[in-house]
């Protein structure tokens, strides 16, 4: 499944203003400063699976038994094949409510010997009389069904029987059943959406983790894999979409005599419940065919005539026919349907067959010259197809182990996208996306293993949380690393053979880490300091990282869990351990890869001489999952090479070294000065993404505000400025004179608007100009189009430094009504940006109007005016004597999230009271 406003309370904003208040504080000092430079042995391998078309009789694999979970089935039954019949009883321009129906026919084969059949359902009516037939070796049998007991806690189906099933023969148990049809985007629902100015109405599915059961009782478990033969009832002005191709489509009549349609689909391959998948729509589509695969791109008629899904047809044949041959495994099916949905809470979702998108990660116009946008759409298709292989092809045991789905095609979704997007660079986006963010959650204590064993994943355990940044960022960072270490043409001739050997089948990680294990035993290039079992399961099975300690004088490395040394109230012991593949590098020249397998050691080759331009610079490009604190020695070393070359340390080293500084700093482990002291060089960094990094951990955009009512903005003001303005001033020159040109310029068009916005709100007289003459632009011609790289900075100073004039404008573009969506919150923003204390009351006063806006837009106002300058002491003045109205109007929690954010700017003993008082 694809995945991704922060909130930060008043003692944690205090913490990061200290952290400021110290920051500044040793900025004066360094002025003076700035010229000088679960570890067990893998067991024998497993023989061979059988092909996909020879029914397996084994059971697959169950819960360890101190994991009696009520959400798990017994496995004395396992599911061969499903005849599903799905009828959503849904007319064009029907008002509601809406159901569905339908009945599931599950052939079983018996294990082993029961008077009762078990089975996932939830939410479902029964309708009709359940049957059980068989044995199916007897012609006619039946089993005679005492009763059917709905268990809705556990979400099981009992089928209570007068006889007993009989280990090792087949039996076909027939269920009719009734659901509610929702617009709630889980298990089967419907959503309405606009197209070429009619309403109309969609039927879709999302049934990972555990939906299918809503839609057909079923065994809704991802080893109890069977195949499936569907047909779907629907109105004949809709076509029906399912995993595999339709085979048949033919009528019938319901028992009012109206008319229905009924497609029937070919048998589908043996797969999880949760793979299953239907649309029922009246989009059009666009096709191609890629080897042999017939390729379409479903959307509302108005998108594919615009041209709008033309780009993501033309990626996802590329990326097929990439990962076919970098995997060595060809695509199994003969059809792939890609839908883009209106309205889609997973965002994507890989079903085998029938991939689902929310349309905005799949939709392009081909008007927008900048590649950002077709990079989002080649990330997101990349990782849906990447599935295809790691989740559909090969599923994991169970939910325990997501992250072989998630983070293998949180992996590969880079590379796919690579292959298409080739201006693109892999590894800064790589780090800056995924491995950094990561590193910033996956150090507080609490947070979980990227693995966990089954006995942790319990009935009232949320399988929905586990679909979060650990399991596809860290699964994601985890591969990286291995695939580093064991170079990437030997980690790829282990996944071959893992896919192979499990294909239509399940696996856990142990069983990928024998295959890789084998591959390795198999060659004499790379040596491992320990099994590949041992190595991974100290990444995988630990929750957090670690953090390494240099000491270039004795070549000492040690290594300890990244945690927080400023919590007081930690007294945890923590001594886990990794095994940590160590790349790093010696004035400028690659070494080889060592590796740190104990809490400390000693390295001889890094020890350092007296000479200046004698470093050591470890983790290069960010191989390895973990942070490094250099000792005093090296730092200052790095700092003077950074301010006299900073291109000796790679792209991504310079971004993850000071980041780290950064975290480090945050967390207790070296001062405030040392971060800084890394940071001198930067008027001399030319890459965006750094200055990104940077920017957001010295300029919180949460803390903007409170950095001025601390007096620390002019010495801020003075430290940044001076070193942003080379690469402002490079990236002005474009805006001015050719923003066409940077069209490839991937970084620019993600972080340029973090660049301009801190340039301009520190006071830089030449972007405040930029944007005032931006926005007279528009203003003496409302079709001009503001460079959308930087449009919601020159929105907001365009207002800020204007007067009423300015903002009346903005109003006015506000409500014209072919606005978008995107243009109005720019423009809700930068309304609020005026510096006229009337102007912002007016603004506020215009939220209460029910004519001017929605009550859902108070609180946006509200919430975009307390976090200006000075609209948070107006907007502080505006609740309270509006007190009364907005709680009887909108009610209390409409103005919680309004609270919460004025809750970090208040100053006054009495403020906090009153804040108390209303909350």
């Amino acid at each position: 499944m694809g995945a991704r406003g922060l909130y930060v309370g008043r003692r944690a904003a205090a913490l990061l203003a200290a952290l400021l208040l110290a920051l500044l504080a040793a900025l004066l000092a360094l002025a003076a400063l700035y010229g000088r430079c679960r570890q067990e042995e893998p067991p024998s391998p497993r023989p061979p699976r059988p092909s996909p078309t020879a029914p397996r009789l084994t059971a697959p694999p169950g819960p360890a038994p101190a994991a009696a979970s009520d959400r798990r089935l017994p496995r004395n039954l396992l599911p061969l094949h499903y005849d599903l019949e799905l009828w959503p009883q849904v007319r064009p321009g029907q008002a509601g409510p809406f159901a569905f129906s339908g009945q599931v026919n599950i052939t079983v084969h018996c294990l082993q010997d029961t008077d009762a059949a078990l089975l996932h359902s939830s939410g479902l009516r029964s309708h009709g009389a359940a049957v059980v037939r068989g044995p199916l070796s007897e012609k006619g049998a039946v089993v005679e069904v005492a009763g059917l007991r709905m268990d809705a806690a556990s979400e099981v189906a009992v089928l209570e029987l007068r006889g007993r099933l009989l280990a090792g023969r087949r039996y076909v148990l027939q269920l009719g059943f009734q659901g509610r049809l929702e617009e709630d985007l889980d298990g089967l629902f419907l959503t309405r959406y606009t197209d070429q100015g009619l309403s109309s109405m969609l039927i879709a599915s999302q049934l990972e983790p555990t939906y299918a059961r809503t839609v057909y009782p079923c065994f809704d478990e991802p080893a109890m894999k069977a195949t499936f033969n569907i047909r779907i009832v629907h109105d004949p002005s809709y076509v029906a979409l399912s995993n595999m191709p339709a085979i048949d489509i033919s009528e019938m009549k319901d028992e009012n005599g109206s008319l229905w349609t009924v497609t029937k689909f070919n048998t589908s391959l043996k797969m999880s419940t949760y793979l299953t998948a239907f649309v029922v729509c009246d989009f059009d589509y666009v096709t191609r065919t890629e080897r042999g695969n017939e390729i379409r791109i479903w959307a509302r008629k108005e998108a594919v005539k615009s041209g709008y899904v033309d780009y993501a047809l033309n990626v996802t044949g590329p990326i097929f026919s990439f990962l076919e041959d970098l995997l060595n495994v060809s695509y199994p099916l003969p059809k792939t349907d890609l839908v883009a949905l209106p309205d889609f809470g997973a965002g994507a979702m890989e079903n085998w067959g029938l991939m689902t998108f929310h349309e905005s990660s799949l939709m392009y116009r081909p008007s927008d010259k900048f590649t950002s946008r077709k990079a989002m759409i080649a990330i997101i298709v990349s990782h849906e197809l990447g599935h295809q292989w790691f989740g559909n092809l090969v599923t994991m045991n169970w939910w325990n182990d997501l992250w072989l789905n998630e983070g293998l095609a949180s992996y590969f979704e880079y590379l796919g996208a690579i292959i298409v997007e080739p201006t693109l660079s892999l590894d800064k986006i790589f780090y800056d996306h995924v491995v950094q963010p990561v590193l910033r959650e996956d150090n507080e204590r609490g947070v979980r293993s990227l693995s966990q064993t089954e006995e942790k994943i319990k009935g009232s355990f949320s399988l929905i949380s586990l679909f979060d940044s650990i399991t596809y960022s860290k699964g994601a960072s985890i591969t990286w690393m291995l695939s580093g270490f064991l170079t990437e043409k030997l980690f790829i001739r282990a996944l071959t053979s893992y896919l192979k050997e499990f294909s239509f089948s399940n696996a856990n990680q142990d069983d990928l880490w024998i295959h890789i294990q084998m591959v390795v035993d198999a060659q004499n290039e790379v040596q491992l300091p320990a099994s590949v079992k041992q190595i991974m399961d100290s990444w995988t099975c630990q929750n957090g990282f670690p953090v390494l300690t240099l000491n270039l004088t004795t070549g000492t490395i040690s290594q300890e869990q990244f945690l927080n040394k400023k919590n007081e109230n930690r007294t945890d012991s923590y001594t886990n351990t990794w095994i940590i593949p160590i790349s790093w590098m010696r004035n400028g020249s690659s070494q080889p890869l060592m590796w740190l397998d104990k809490s400390s050691k000693v390295f001889p080759e890094m020890q350092v001489s007296e000479s200046e331009y004698d470093w050591v610079l470890l983790n290069v490009n960010l191989n390895g999952y973990y942070r490094v604190n250099y000792d005093q020695l090296n730092l200052k070393r790095l700092a003077c090479l950074l301010e006299n070359d900073p291109k000796a340390i790679p792209a991504v080293s310079r971004f993850q070294l000071i980041d780290d500084v950064f975290a480090l700093t945050q967390f207790g482990y070296i001062q405030i000065e040392t971060a800084l002291e890394l940071t001198k060089y930067l008027a001399r960094e030319d890459e965006l993404f750094i200055w990104n990094m940077v920017l957001s951990n010295l300029v919180p955009e949460n803390l903007e505000s409170t950095l001025k009512n601390y007096e620390v903005y002019p010495l801020l003001k003075k430290y940044l400025l001076k070193r942003m303005l080379p690469i402002y001033h490079y990236y002005a020159g474009f805006i001015r004179e050719n923003v066409d040109a940077l069209e490839d310029d991937y970084f620019a068009q993600v972080y340029l608007e973090k660049l301009f916005a801190t340039a301009c709100w520190l006071g830089l007289q030449d972007c405040l100009n930029l944007s005032s003459e931006l926005y007279a632009k528009w203003m003496d011609n409302p079709e001009y189009k503001i460079p959308f790289l930087i449009r919601r900075t020159v929105c907001c100073y365009g207002v800020a430094v204007g007067s009423d004039k300015e903002w009346n404008f903005a109003w006015e573009m506000y409500n014209r009504t072919d606005s978008t969506k995107e243009d109005k919150d720019i423009l809700l923003s930068a309304m609020s940006c005026a510096k006229e204390s009337w102007l912002l009351y007016r603004y506020l006063q215009y939220g209460l109007s029910d004519t001017l806006f929605s009550a859902n837009y108070t609180s946006v106002i509200i919430l975009y005016a307390v976090t200006k300058d000075i609209g948070h002491r107006i907007a502080w003045e505006f609740v309270t004597e509006n007190w009364p109205l907005l709680s009887e109007r909108y009610g209390k929690e409409l103005l919680h999230d309004v609270l919460k954010v004025m809750g970090r700017f208040v100053n006054t003993d009495v403020q906090i009271q009153e804040v108390n008082q209303r909350s």
